[in-house]
C-alpha cells in the first residue's frame, strides 16, 4: 500500500496543475497562482514520501515528470498567454508565452537523463520557473502590461536559465550544521527578509534571489578553480 502513496501525491500535483491551466486560460490569475503553489507543495511531498517510505519506482519517476510538465510547464505558459491576450495589438504575440512550456519540457527531459543532478541542479528547476511566472502575473500585472518588452525579455532570460549549464543548489539539507549547509541557510534567511517586506508579492523576488545566489556560488567556485 505504501508504495502507492508518493504516486497519489504526484497525482494531486497533476490535478492542481490542471486546475491552474483552466483558471489561467479563463483569466483567473490569482487562482492559478494558488493552484501552482499547491502543486509545488505536492511536488515537494511526493519526493519526501518516496525517500521516507523508500517507495521508488520507474513509474513514479515518469509520472512525476509528466505532472511537472503540466503544473510547472503548461500552467505558467497559460498564465502568460492569458495576460498577453488582454493587451497585445499583435494577435500572434501571446503565443510567445508557449516558449515557457517548450523549454520546461526540454529542462525536464534533460534532468531525466543527466546523472549530474542527484544532489543539485544544472539549470533552473521547473517549479522555481513556474512560481516566478505565477507570482509575477499575480503581483505585477500592471507593470508587465505597461512594459511588454520587459515581459518578453524575462521570457527569453528564464527560458535560457531552464536549459543553461549554470549549477543551481538544492534545498536538501545534509544535516543541521551551518558549515555543511551555508548556502541553504543564507537562502532561507534572505527569503525570510524578502517575505517580511513584500509578503504575497515576494515570490518572483524569492526566485530571483535563488538565481542570484546560485550564480554567485558558481562564479566563486570557477574563480577558485
Amino acid at each position: 500500500m505504501k508504495k502507492h502513496i508518493p504516486n497519489f501525491i504526484t497525482c494531486l500535483n497533476l490535478f492542481s496543475g490542471c486546475v491552474a491551466v483552466y483558471l489561467a486560460f479563463n483569466g483567473h490569475h490569482e487562482g492559478a497562482f494558488i493552484a501552482i503553489m499547491l502543486s509545488a507543495v505536492f511536488d515537494f511531498f511526493d519526493g519526501f514520501a518516496s525517500r521516507l517510505l523508500k517507495a521508488y519506482s520507474p513509474m513514479g519517476k515518469e509520472l512525476d515528470s509528466l505532472a511537472d510538465m503540466i503544473s510547472f510547464g503548461l500552467a505558467p505558459g497559460a498564465i502568460v498567454f492569458s495576460l498577453l491576450s488582454t493587451t497585445s495589438s499583435w494577435e500572434y504575440l501571446p503565443y510567445v508565452a508557449f516558449l515557457i512550456p517548450i523549454f520546461s519540457g526540454l529542462r525536464l527531459a534533460k534532468f531525466n537523463i543527466d546523472d549530474r543532478q542527484t544532489s543539485s541542479f544544472i539549470g533552473l528547476p521547473v517549479p522555481a520557473n513556474a512560481i516566478f511566472w505565477a507570482g509575477m502575473v499575480y503581483a505585477y500585472s500592471p507593470l508587465l502590461l505597461d512594459n511588454i518588452w520587459l515581459l518578453l525579455v524575462c521570457i527569453a532570460l528564464f527560458c535560457y536559465f531552464l536549459i543553461s549549464e549554470i549549477p543551481m543548489f538544492s534545498l536538501k539539507f545534509k544535516n543541521l550544521a551551518w558549515k555543511d549547509n551555508q548556502i541553504q541557510f543564507l537562502f532561507l534567511i534572505g527569503c525570510a527578509i524578502i517575505l517580511a517586506v513584500f509578503q504575497l508579492n515576494a515570490f518572483p523576488m524569492l526566485i530571483g534571489w535563488y538565481i542570484i545566489l546560485s550564480v554567485c556560488v558558481w562564479l566563486t567556485k570557477k574563480s577558485q578553480a
